[in-house]
């Protein structure tokens, strides 16, 4: 979270494709100029593949700054000496004759000798990176809060780190979080103390709010040019759930950031519904038209039911859905919920509804791109309302398209919303969903819902 020692970069592997791939063309230009077989494409791009297969598998492909480059040879020259090998064995199974062995066998004599020179260099220009990254760091904490607590835990978490806390400065009349003797100086010293010891950065671990003691520690800092990190405490605001972005010149807080709201996650849910959308429509189109002509004969009336439901940001859409009842609710703001034994329940209506089969036509809703196969199911304008007056954090559930299918429905809270905890349970099941959203935790509930006799209890 807040130090984080850099990784150090797999620097090996890039030089030996290098060069590689310069030899390569070294050797053809010498050969016949640049004039490639596909033979010989194959066998530099079996050769690339087998370089760093075996070096990855030895582990000689990571630069490791805290050890010697002599330290590294013998792990490096047995891997040649097996890449060697497998090249050997190769020309044994599958021969070959005249420029594109003569290629190969340069290629796997040079490639030792020059791959050592260019990791050598690479050892050499790192030098300084190493030395950067094995000095130890002192750093002081300005706080002594829980968020200065929350720093030290952070620092001492982090292994083969260089960081080392001097103390802390008591900055605030605050609950101290850290022992007594761990706190060097209070605001009015930093100063002196910043004078007496060596510190390489501050931390300032204090509520934004401080802000001319906040500027008294910089100015203390940059009179020393010590490096300074704040540390925002916005957690007891905000909660977990934020992340800092850049707007142009201004840091921006989302306060609530979910998975979906990264646009990559988007992209993979958006593109998972619309294909299995259209694979569900196109494998179950005989089924729809057996459903719609037994509709027509069962009772009067039209096949589909549309009424209106409200979606993501509070839009209202229409759902498409089988018809199941001789006589229907309003299409725009109905109140008539469905009972137990609903007398307005065709018989033919009733197998629909007990195994959900009336929502399936919903997946043209996610086609059109007003649904999700997976999320929160989309409520009457009324049942909406009501929610958003008794239940804490309803309406964040619809910062994303409703779902056909949800983490509610498969865990049994579905159907009626009479009780406060039924009402409750379905809302946080919402919520959880939307916070933990994944691509496997789409799939899952799909599967719950085809197998899970937990979906079809309060089904009517």
């Amino acid at each position: 979270m807040i130090i984080l020692k850099p990784k150090q970069p797999n620097v090996f592997w890039r030089g030996d494709i290098i060069t590689l791939l310069f030899l390569f063309v070294v050797c053809i230009t010498f050969s016949r100029d640049l004039q490639y077989t596909k033979a010989e494409m194959a066998i530099m791009g079996l050769l690339i593949t087998l370089s760093l297969v075996i070096r990855f598998i030895r582990k000689a492909s990571t630069y490791d700054f805290k050890s010697e480059f002599k330290m590294q040879v013998p792990a490096y020259v047995k891997s040649l000496a097996l890449l060697i090998l497998f090249v050997f064995l190769l020309f044994l199974l599958f021969p070959t004759t005249g420029k594109s062995r003569n290629i190969v066998m340069l290629l796997l004599v040079a490639f030792p000798v020059l791959s050592m020179g260019v990791n050598f260099f690479i050892q050499r220009a790192t030098n300084p990176v190493k030395a950067h990254n094995d000095a130890i760091k002192y750093t002081l904490v300005a706080g002594t809060g829980r968020l200065a607590q929350v720093v030290e835990k952070n620092i001492a978490s982090q292994k083969n780190n260089n960081y080392k806390v001097r103390g802390f400065v008591n900055c605030l009349k605050e609950p101290c979080f850290i022992g007594s003797e761990k706190i060097v100086s209070d605001i009015k010293g930093i100063q002196q103390y910043l004078q007496s010891n060596p510190v390489d950065e501050i931390i300032i671990a204090l509520p934004a709010q401080a802000s001319r003691k906040v500027q008294h520690i910089i100015s203390a800092a940059d009179y020393h040019g010590i490096r300074v990190k704040f540390i925002p405490d916005y957690q007891d605001v905000l909660g977990s759930q934020y992340k800092i972005t850049r707007q142009g010149k201004l840091d921006v807080i989302n306060v609530r950031q979910l998975p979906l709201d990264e646009s990559y996650s988007l992209f993979w849910k958006s593109s998972f519904d619309k294909f299995f959308s259209a694979f569900v429509l196109i494998l179950l189109a005989p089924m729809f038209l057996a459903i719609a002509a037994i509709i027509k004969l069962d009772s009067p009336g039209p096949v589909f039911y549309c009424p209106t439901r409200i979606g993501r940001s509070g839009r209202p859409f229409k759902v498409y859905k089988f018809r199941s009842m001789r006589e229907c609710d309003a299409l725009t703001g109905g109140l008539l919920s469905t009972q137990k034994n609903d007398p307005r329940i065709t018989k033919f209506g009733q197998l629909l509804r007990k195994y959900s089969i009336d929502e399936l036509p919903q997946f043209i809703n996610v086609l059109l791109g007003e649904m999700s196969v997976v999320g929160p199911r989309p409520h009457r304008s009324f049942l909406n309302h009501e929610l958003q007056q008794s239940v804490d954090k309803y309406m964040i559930r619809h910062y994303f398209k409703p779902g056909i299918t949800g983490w509610a429905q498969v865990n049994g809270w579905r159907g009626p919303t009479d009780t406060d905890e039924q009402k409750r349970q379905r809302t946080l099941h919402d919520l959880w969903y939307i916070e933990n959203w994944t691509l496997g935790l789409d799939i899952k509930i799909i599967f719950l819902t085809i197998f899970s006799k937990k979906v079809h209890n309060n089904a009517f």
